[in-house]
């Protein structure tokens, strides 16, 4: 899905004003939200970007990490979810670095055979409850990045997900490795977890489309930094949402 120089300028408009009126309520800085709003606070408190598409989310007595990768270690997990079976996501040896002996992992079956101990596969438009936290998944696939000719670096078959997780009364969003697709306009959440590298996933703009479509009060952008896109197209994703975006500190 290629986006029209028009249309850049249209969302790059759109986020000039919710970023001006941001600004103005007091809600996020111009230095690049060091300043939140107390609603904000709360929703990304317990977020933590581990750079890529890794995060660890901390929960009530809950420790949660999703895609952890070149991760230089942590608290034990109590859950890991794993999205596709990419090494950049599918990581054996960083989900040793945080696996206990009662540590569940959740993965795509193309990738649930990388590991061992408590695995649970799943498949887009799964429900489960997993140590009281309840998690959907939905598909995360290209429908414009190839990797050869008619061959998407991540194919609609391939049963590839994102993850929707309630924590604390947060639904958090991580996307996973995607374009823009018509599923996420059934995506109700608070927080959507977007990649913008436009490497393999959606570039700045199409994630700026993304974010318009899905039902969330923040969106956070992901799958850059630690050798995949850069900082820049976070910063420009951030200025092109129609909804508030702000980047997290890489920890």
């Amino acid at each position: 899905m290629s986006t029209h120089p028009k249309t850049i300028t249209v969302y790059a408009v759109m986020g000039l004003t919710i970023a001006a009126g941001i600004l103005a309520a007091g809600n996020i800085s111009a230095s690049g939200g060091t300043e939140l709003s107390s609603e904000t606070a709360r929703m990304t408190s317990m977020i933590h970007w581990l750079g890529h598409d890794s995060f660890r989310i901390d929960g009530d007595g809950i420790v949660i990490y999703i895609d952890p990768y070149k991760i230089t270690g942590g608290p034990k997990a109590d859950l890991i979810l794993i999205t596709h079976d990419h090494k950049d996501h599918a990581s054996p040896e960083d989900v040793a670095k945080i696996q206990g002996s009662d540590t569940v992992i959740v993965a795509a079956s193309a990738a649930a055979e990388k590991f061992s101990g408590q695995i649970q596969t799943v498949k887009p438009g799964d429900k489960l409850n997993i140590k009281g936290i309840p998690i959907e998944t939905v598909p995360a696939y290209n429908t414009n990045k190839f990797r050869s000719p008619g061959v998407p670096f991540h194919p609609p078959k391939s049963g590839y997900v994102g993850y929707i997780l309630t924590v604390k009364g947060i639904r958090i969003y991580h996307a996973g490795d995607t374009d823009a697709i018509p599923e996420m306009k059934s995506v109700h959440c608070d927080v959507a977890l977007l990649p913008v590298s436009g490497i393999y996933v959606m570039t700045a703009e199409e994630a700026a489309s993304a974010a318009a479509m899905i039902h969330t009060k923040l969106a956070i952008p992901m799958h850059v930094g630690k050798g995949v896109g850069s900082l820049g197209d976070a910063e420009r994703f951030k200025a092109l949402s129609s909804v508030p975006a702000i980047i997290l500190p890489m920890e």
